[in-house]
């Protein structure tokens, strides 16, 4: 079968996308798209007679149903500079095939991650692994990146002296933080990429891996666009109610009391208001 071409993902192919401060992100190649999604899920060799509003429906109804082993021939390859701490979030998505740069090898560059203004929060009372949404002081921010700045400088140039001293890079390399930028290769097919997505586009997920999830959604729709618009709309903005919940959306659609309570209803009320159309309940 012929390599299926893309002409979006043609453009944007071997480019840099700005990630960050120092990250990015490059689309190194792909194989297939919306084409051999099709085409695996019919069994098929040639485009036949179909017709791309039939592709699309086909497609909507696979993403729908959950029968994800045709998306699973899209493959994407992915050159990435990330900060470490980004990086070990990221390798918990274990379906993929990882090649990273290596501290032992190479003498790690001068690049630490530098959080913009925005970006710099108060610990969540109500999240232990999140950030609130309370302003922070100005001079507290400045006071933040102060320190930052200062420990990443130290730690390079303790770093360095080591590696000028002929110490074991893999030894050396210790004294780094996880603000450190790395690079690697990521190669993963359609199926799983959509799971990343679906966790880490998520409001709860970390600040800067969004930032890279939402680039490589947008890489992820210039080679198949029917597959993205389908997944945007059956599962990354789509809501799942649990057995209780439905038990409850129920009873409210009957104008009745929900048997919910504590922070279980409060978790039902901000899906149902996550809903468009439907309007705020309260208790």
């Amino acid at each position: 079968m012929a390599h299926s071409i893309s002409p979006e993902a043609e453009k944007i192919l071997d480019k840099k996308f700005k990630v960050l401060d120092k990250g990015f992100i490059r689309l190194v190649d792909y194989l297939g798209n919306d084409e051999r999604i099709v085409e695996a899920a019919r069994v098929s060799y040639g485009k036949g007679v179909k017709t791309p509003d039939e592709d699309k429906r086909l497609i909507n109804r696979l993403l729908k149903d959950d029968h994800t082993s045709p998306f699973e021939q899209v493959v994407f390859t992915f050159h990435v500079k990330l900060p470490i701490f980004v990086a070990r979030q990221w390798i918990r998505h274990r379906t993929a095939r990882v090649n990273e740069i290596s501290g032992r090898y190479c003498v790690m560059k001068d690049e630490f991650y530098m959080p913009a203004g925005k970006a710099i929060a108060l610990q969540s009372a109500s999240n232990k692994q999140g950030r609130s949404a309370e302003k922070v002081e100005a001079g507290l921010k400045k006071r933040v990146l102060e320190v930052l700045e200062k420990g990443q400088k130290d730690a390079y140039r303790l770093y360095n002296s080591l590696i000028e001293n002929n110490i074991a890079r893999e030894l050396a390399r210790v004294t780094l933080p996880l603000s450190l930028y790395t690079e690697w290769y990521w190669q993963i097919d359609l199926h799983n990429l959509f799971r990343f997505l679906t966790l880490r586009l998520d409001p709860h997920a970390q600040l800067e891996i969004r930032e890279y999830a939402a680039v490589m959604h947008s890489m992820g729709e210039a080679v198949c666009p029917m597959a993205f618009e389908a997944f945007d709309e059956h599962v990354l903005h789509a809501v799942k109610f649990s057995k209780s919940e439905m038990d409850a959306l129920r009873a409210m659609l009957d104008g009745k009391d929900t048997l919910l309570e504590g922070n279980a209803y409060k978790r039902f009320v901000k899906k149902i208001g996550s809903c468009s159309g439907v309007r705020k309940i309260e208790k």
